[in-house]
């Protein structure tokens, strides 16, 4: 029981002693926190802004979630049929309709051109002789000689103090009434098979590279590394055209699914040819010849030694790859265009951008919403994703 404080204080001294050896250390501790930082600050101001009421989110930022905000909101008395007579006076009151009891209102008025003109519990004059006073509690007294008509209640401008406000409105909002949800759909149909595809094709093709004698080998890893550096903008549009000739030969439509399967495969090849390669070569070589003296060809020697062996790199390519295509809106937007049964996240986020762009509430939600889903199959495969790239370091 008394071993572990001892070791913890054995830990932090040597810490605190390679730290003195090498001050250089304590510079890329602090850089790496400050990228740590810089990077986390943006998505946990998303994420709290998506959280917080429209209102509170229009008038503070998202570091001052926790505290009050000062608000200019609007409220009705009761209406007329609710007033009394009391010693020839109608008087009206009660609570403003959707008070908040949590709020505590400094200011209000009677219109909407003095909507601050009066401290909560003053009285105020209004038009024939009629008086309003609004109580920091939310609580109104309107007192007139005549009496009060219309159906309504009449309005009254005030300033609150709002306690903060959390809601789940914003993602109910945007899963339900802005067409997210069928875009979620179409991302995830589009990035699964666009992610799967490519890494089988590469998968085999690394270890056809790698393992097997091949006329022109050499060249065909030349031609591979050669593609890396080709622009994505330069090929979309000549990839297009070939694609519509064969399609229309073949009677495929130009914008389907199957496009846009075909262009992320063709676009993430190379480079995942080039990694799985990297990786798969380096695998001993006594394992390759020992299966082949036991009698296995390469397609056993693939499926039962590599594909086990490669899982770490396949995982890293597959973060990569999900997330490049999660993003995209380019070749989507080619390939695949702008239907409302065909539009991915990104696209309808963009519409969100240009139709509503002041409502901070839907954006944020929005935002996260197409972020969650990247976030959660990094943290899910990030162990493999580390394994995966230490383990070509160690060779």
């Amino acid at each position: 029981m008394q071993s572990i404080p001892s070791n913890k204080s054995n830990r932090v001294m040597m810490s605190l002693k390679q730290m003195r050896r090498s001050p250089l250390m304590l510079v890329v501790h602090l850089s790496v926190l400050f990228l740590v930082l810089l990077w986390t600050f943006p998505t946990a101001g998303l994420l709290i802004s998506s959280f917080r009421d429209k209102d509170q989110l229009a008038v503070s930022g998202w570091w001052e979630a926790l505290s009050s905000s000062e608000q200019n909101l609007i409220g009705r008395t009761d209406a007329p049929d609710q007033q009394v007579l009391v010693d020839g006076q109608y008087i009206l009151a009660g609570e403003i309709e959707d008070f908040n009891p949590k709020d505590e209102i400094l200011r209000f008025g009677w219109t909407s051109q003095e909507p601050e003109a009066y401290l909560a519990g003053s009285i105020a004059k209004m038009r024939n002789g009629s008086t309003l006073t609004v109580a920091g509690d939310g609580h109104y007294s309107m007192v007139s000689p005549m009496p009060f008509t219309g159906s309504r209640g009449n309005r009254i401008f005030y300033t609150a103090l709002a306690s903060p406000k959390f809601t789940l409105d914003n993602y109910d909002e945007v899963l339900h009434s802005e067409g997210i949800g069928q875009s979620f759909i179409n991302s995830l149909t589009v990035t699964i098979p666009a992610t799967i595809i490519p890494i089988l094709i590469a998968a085999f093709a690394a270890y056809a590279l790698s393992w097997m004698r091949l006329p022109g080998r050499g060249i065909l890893i030349a031609l591979v590394v050669g593609l890396l550096v080709v622009p994505l903008q330069m090929s979309l549009i000549p990839l297009l055209q070939l694609y519509n000739t064969i399609g229309g030969y073949f009677g495929v439509s130009a914008k389907s699914y199957l496009g846009i399967w075909l262009a992320h495969t063709g676009f993430g090849l190379p480079l995942a040819i080039y990694l799985l390669r990297n990786y798969i070569s380096g695998l001993p070589k006594e394992i390759i010849e020992s299966a082949r003296v036991d009698g296995a060809n390469d397609f056993d020697i693939f499926v039962k030694i590599i594909l086990p062996l490669s899982f770490p790199a396949l995982a890293s390519f597959a973060i990569f790859q999900f997330l490049w295509v999660w993003n995209d809106l380019l070749v989507a937007t080619v390939f695949l265009g702008n239907g409302e049964h065909e539009l991915v996240l990104t696209g309808r986020l963009r519409e969100l951008l240009g139709s509503r762009g002041g409502n901070w509430e839907i954006l944020t939600a929005s935002a996260f919403v197409s972020i969650a889903v990247p976030l959660t199959v990094f943290f899910t495969l990030q162990r493999y994703l580390v394994r995966g790239l230490l383990t070509g370091s160690v060779k």
